[in-house]
């Protein structure tokens, strides 16, 4: 048993409002069911979801407290892309299915040197940055996807 306060209710970016202490994540460690996690203001809590679920930069889970974390994207090391046929590139970093965040101007990728070169055969321009990484979700408004499987749950709406 723990003494820490227990999260187990998800509000979606949107669906919450009021005062938050926000609780920075990458992109990595927003993909998660149960986790101690840390504010950053340094309250620890236990999030304990009913199952694995990719959190947003906006959502917030609710203390059994009734206190509201939000949860923000962290800055991480991740390629900027840019280049003259930005939609060409897109293509080719969705075909090897790496998260990426689409912006007018560039893409945001997570530092891969084996995709950065790939990228950069096609002519673009790859720059080493640190910002937040909040990709674009799977198809059908379900977050991550990892695999080709078409299950009738991913359908369903």
């Amino acid at each position: 048993m723990t003494d820490l306060p227990i999260a187990q209710t998800l509000h979606r970016k949107g669906h919450w409002s009021g005062p938050a202490d926000p609780c920075e994540l990458d992109y990595t460690e927003r993909f998660l069911r149960r986790k101690k996690l840390t504010t950053t203001s340094g309250q620890s809590f236990i999030l304990d979801l009913p199952q694995t679920t990719s959190l947003d930069h906006g959502d917030a889970v609710e203390l059994d407290t009734g206190e509201i974390v939000t949860i923000t994207a962290a800055k991480e090391t991740l390629y900027r892309i840019s280049g003259p046929d930005l939609v060409r590139l897109a293509w080719h970093v969705g075909n090897r299915h790496t998260p990426c965040q689409i912006n007018a101007d560039h893409l945001l990728i997570q530092a891969d040197p084996v995709i950065g070169h790939m990228l950069e055969h096609l002519g673009a321009e790859v720059t080493p940055v640190t910002a937040p990484f909040t990709p674009e979700g799977g198809a059908y408004g379900h977050g991550r996807t990892h695999s080709h499987e078409h299950v009738a749950t991913a359908h369903e709406h």
